[in-house]
């Protein structure tokens, strides 16, 4: 349905939204208020930026991928782990 086309889609909207915003502020600054020029105080740190940004998203994956490959459950529910009985509704299922 088209519900669950806009759900599903709207979040890689925002996130490719996002990375052109801050590419676009990496590369050419901030607007100043006067509107007069300000390339004299201008700084090239768009490469200290980015590698910063980078790096920091390979730490924060890197540290998913080590917790989901070492320890796979510490983030799950105990209640996964019980036991099923399958002559019993369970007591989330209401008619």
């Amino acid at each position: 349905t088209r519900f669950f086309t806009f759900h599903f889609l709207f979040p890689f909207v925002v996130a490719a939204a996002t990375m052109v915003h801050i590419l676009f502020l990496h590369q050419t600054g901030s607007n100043n208020p006067l509107g007069i020029s300000s390339q004299v105080d201008k700084i090239p740190f768009h490469p200290y930026f980015s590698f910063k940004d980078i790096v920091g998203f390979l730490v924060m994956v890197a540290s998913l991928v080590v917790l989901t490959l070492l320890n796979p459950y510490l983030l799950g529910d105990p209640d996964n782990f019980i036991p099923a009985n399958p002559l019993v509704t369970p007591a989330h299922i209401q008619p």
